[in-house]
């Protein structure tokens, strides 16, 4: 069987389910990468198989890396807004035969991964919290002085 076009097939994805970009495909596809340069594989298991929560872990690290605060809103305007979707794409280019599965594989497998707002936003809030969890104050910014209204200044007099 001769090899397709990545963009080619995933125009014809798209074609097929619109729910997602074309980015996002070739994210999935780069996050797999990343994935499988980053797994500590052990002796066990097909070679270059990853689990969908390896995957999503790997997606959301992959995301961080490239996009940093900016991951949640590039993903959202792409049609990611949880994990079950990266799932759908997995198994879109499953379906047109750019990735493999195992049969033990689905798409259950990308339920209960990780809450998006916890992943892509919390790491980039600021950490100023007392001891007791709250909200510290910020330093007050001392402002100029005002001459009060009936006294002069020491400036510029008036004729």
């Amino acid at each position: 069987m001769a090899k397709r076009d990545f963009a080619q097939v995933i125009q014809e994805i798209c074609e097929a389910d619109p729910r997602y970009t074309a980015d996002c495909y070739g994210f999935v596809r780069e996050g797999l990468d990343h994935t499988l340069k980053n797994l500590k594989r052990a002796s066990h298991g097909p070679r270059g198989h990853v689990s969908g929560q390896e995957l999503l872990g790997g997606l959301r690290d992959y995301a961080l890396d490239e996009f940093g605060p900016m991951s949640k809103a590039v993903l959202n305007e792409w049609g990611i807004t949880r994990c079950e979707d990266f799932g759908e794409i997995v198994f879109n280019l499953v379906k047109f035969g750019i990735l493999g599965k195992t049969d033990t594989d689905s798409l259950n497998d990308f339920r209960e991964g990780f809450n998006f707002h916890d992943a892509f936003v919390k790491p980039f809030r600021p950490h100023h919290q007392d001891p007791r969890g709250s909200l510290t104050k910020l330093p007050r910014v001392p402002r100029p002085r005002k001459n009060k209204p009936g006294k002069k200044s020491s400036g510029a007099t008036k004729e």
